[in-house]
């Protein structure tokens, strides 16, 4: 498995290898000790969820907060999403700025989003199935989020606005001038 640094500090993309031939293909989705042994993080998930959406639904930005922070590690089984990872830690040299990858199910990329990251994605084909590890449970008290078109951030989604499907939830949410 190749596992590279992306623009934010302690947030990765991971590539597994792939084995193929005429039964089909397999490939290790993923491995604690190269993940620690290649970046110096012990993840440790503790829940598993997934979603099932169709082409335009954005979903984010969200995070929670304080001791029910999550780390995450996401990826896509079927179709294909534009997912976005934004640094919140104020201590941090890459503090508000944003990475985004298309993660897909040819190419089998899997995005490491640390605790203290706001996360949302964008799905750009129907039926995408869209799976995400986490390394603390959810607490509805905790739950927070960035609107989706803050324009401090001004994320591509590579969707036209009229194609967007947002949740009313999501669209209630603050810019990230007025959660940090």
């Amino acid at each position: 498995m190749k596992i590279a640094p992306t623009k934010l500090a302690g947030c990765f993309v991971l590539t597994p290898t792939v084995f193929s031939d005429e039964r089909g293909s397999f490939f290790e989705s993923f491995n604690q000790q190269a993940f620690l042994e290649k970046t110096g993080i012990e993840a440790s998930f503790v829940q598993d969820n997934q979603s099932i959406s169709q082409r335009g639904v954005v979903r984010g930005l969200h995070f929670q907060k304080g001791a029910f922070s999550q780390a995450k590690l996401v990826r896509v089984i079927k179709g294909s999403v534009l997912d976005v990872a934004v640094d919140l830690r104020k201590n941090s040299t890459t503090f508000g700025q944003h990475f985004s990858c298309i993660l897909s199910e040819e190419k089998n990329t899997q995005l490491f989003v640390p605790r203290g990251f706001a996360h949302g994605f964008s799905v750009l084909e129907n039926d995408t199935i869209f799976s995400y590890k986490c390394d603390n449970y959810y607490n509805l008290a905790s739950e927070s989020g960035i609107i989706y078109n803050d324009p401090q951030l001004d994320i591509d989604w590579m969707l036209p606005e009229s194609e967007m499907v947002v949740s009313e939830k999501d669209r209630r949410l603050k810019m990230l001038k007025e959660v940090i």
